[in-house]
């Protein structure tokens, strides 16, 4: 299976720009010094063993946590300064693809996509948020599934579906928490096609993080490898795994047993 190779990627424009990343919980020391660019129209992969502090990484980018200290820029906006609506208005702008798809289940699907809408574009009429609906459900490959509800789908549809409601504001920047997390193989192929997809169509910026490495190799235009804290590996998916780091070659080894899986 071939790397992901975008040629589109802007690499005169970053669109996140981190430095010297601290974060802590009490006595557990989670990122003990970031440093990160992600440029226009990128796929960046983080690649890290569970509890390594990936998740945390992007939620302080989006601004759910925030750091301990360090520079985090998104789009030249300084996170950690953003308050109420300048915040929320950065928000618009990232699209977070959340581990358990976070859908509604009392809704219907065109329900679930019409609500970021009409919360946060009140001047749009019914036409105008039908074709949003419909545009991205077609994109996902699922606008059979307009009426449905959520537990009607199965786990890799629920993630489309999760992806489509995060694009219809049509964001600048994607976050991936570990998108193919609890899928069976054939269906994570099928989201690793679509987050490329994404990036091709939409001319997204996107940071995926993942432990899978079949993901990695498909999705990654670059990956970086978190280990106790720190990068300490970036580059291509070999590039990253031509190492003699036994930390490194353990994590290989615990996601393939051989080269032919990949």
């Amino acid at each position: 299976m071939k790397e992901h190779v975008s040629h589109n990627i802007d690499r005169g424009e970053v669109v996140i720009h981190v430095r010297n990343l601290i974060k802590s919980f009490g006595d557990m020391h989670v990122l003990r010094g970031i440093d990160l660019d992600l440029f226009k129209r990128e796929n960046l992969v983080v690649l890290g063993r569970s509890g390594t502090g990936k998740s945390v990484l992007i939620k302080i980018i989006s601004g759910l946590l925030k750091q301990d200290s360090g520079i985090v820029d998104v789009l030249g906006e300084d996170v950690n300064s953003l308050r109420g609506r300048d915040l929320d208005q950065l928000r618009l702008k990232i699209g977070f693809s959340f581990q358990n798809s976070a859908l509604y289940d009392s809704m219907t699907i065109r329900k679930n996509l019409e609500f970021p809408l009409v919360r946060n574009m009140r001047n749009l009429t019914r036409t105008e948020i039908n074709r949003s609906v419909e545009s991205v459900l077609d994109a996902v490959g699922l606008l059979q599934s307009i009426n449905q509800m959520p537990s009607e789908l199965s786990g890799g549809q629920r993630k489309r579906i999760g992806i489509a409601r995060t694009l219809i504001l049509r964001p600048e920047i994607m976050l991936y928490d570990e998108p193919t997390a609890g899928l069976d193989p054939i269906t994570c192929i099928e989201i690793n096609n679509l987050i490329n997809q994404v990036q091709e169509q939409y001319h997204t910026s996107s940071i995926i993080i993942t432990h899978d490495l079949t993901c990695a190799r498909q999705t990654g235009d670059r990956i970086v490898m978190l280990l106790d804290g720190q990068f300490k590996r970036q580059g291509t998916f070999d590039e990253v795994f031509d190492t003699d780091d036994e930390r490194v070659k353990t994590f290989y080894n615990y996601n393939f047993l051989n080269n032919e899986q990949i």
